[in-house]
């Protein structure tokens, strides 16, 4: 059996419509576990992983004493000048979708199936916006978004873990990230392009952008081992605010850790050009179960 035929099939699908991002936190300040199992057993029969991916945080796997290898909290690669959050939780839910408000249905059904053990703490909106030259979704900038994603047997390869316990499901790391478009329309449009290193007419990347280019300091065929996830970030908008939550779901959660030391400068002292016009707001990584019989699989975590 294929990993993919195993995996939340939300993770590999394209971007819907629209997009709802749950973020849960524990009730109690000292959670028990058989409440947790429960509420667990009980939104397995919600969900199926293709309107609603779940994510299980490295605090709910401690909690219930379980061992899912490669799972942890995100390393930390802020500096001095660039101080970046960690803003681990518990679960974290996509939902996936053609129209807001059957998202919301969702949202207001998980919610009871969870209680009382989980809160929703947050909840943000998201969809897809316009289409590039090679097909892809657009980032609120203009610039097509997910150019160089892995598709097929090497989307599969990239974002599907393999083993006992974890043949098919995934790790994610989810960013949300916050333009600042003040910033973004001073630039020149030829210092936009070197910003993110390709043309915003026609995607095409730019022979000759700086170091500094987010395409040049992601490159994920330049890392060593290579260092491809797979993409589905969605733009969003909350009041005055929006930007992008990154999404990027990988076997393990090195590729993506690789790329952030690499963006940040940790590697040769040149950070990404994207910190420019934006910054996120929130970082997090999650497992994501396989499923079993067309039910997540929780076994795992003991539920």
């Amino acid at each position: 059996m294929a990993l993919s035929d195993l995996a939340q099939p939300g993770i590999l699908a394209p971007l819907p419509a629209f997009g709802r991002y749950l973020d849960f936190r524990f009730v109690d300040a000292s959670p028990q576990p058989a409440a947790l199992r429960a509420a667990l057993a009980r939104l397995a029969s919600e969900v199926d992983g293709a309107s609603a991916v779940v994510g299980v945080g490295a605090s709910l796997a401690a909690v219930l004493q379980a061992r899912v290898p490669g799972l942890r909290e995100l390393k930390d690669f802020s500096t001095p000048a660039l101080p970046l959050p960690s803003t681990p939780g518990p679960l974290w839910i996509w939902l996936r979708g053609e129209a807001p408000g059957p998202l919301l249905a969702a949202t207001r059904r998980i919610e009871r199936a969870l209680a009382p053990a989980f809160v929703l703490a947050d909840a943000v909106e998201a969809f897809r916006h316009g289409r590039g030259p090679h097909g892809h979704g657009l980032d609120l900038t203009g610039y097509e978004d997910g150019i160089e994603n892995p598709v097929d047997e090497a989307a599969e390869a990239a974002a599907l873990a393999a083993g006992d316990g974890l043949a098919g499901s995934s790790f994610v790391a989810v960013q949300r990230w916050q333009h600042d478009f003040r910033a973004f329309d001073a630039m020149a449009p030829a210092e936009q392009d070197d910003c993110i290193g390709r043309r915003l007419a026609d995607s095409e990347e730019l022979d000759d952008a700086p170091e500094s280019a987010h395409v040049k300091r992601t490159a994920q065929e330049d890392f060593e081992p290579e260092a491809f996830v797979v993409r589905r970030s969605m733009p969003w908008v909350r009041g005055l605010h929006s930007g992008l939550v990154f999404v990027a779901f990988g076997h393990s959660l090195d590729a993506f850790e690789a790329q952030l030391q690499r963006m940040t400068g940790h590697d040769d002292g040149i950070t990404d050009a994207l910190f420019s016009f934006s910054r996120p707001v929130t970082s997090a990584a999650f497992w994501c179960p396989p499923l079993r019989e067309g039910r997540l699989d929780l076994r795992l975590l003991g539920a």
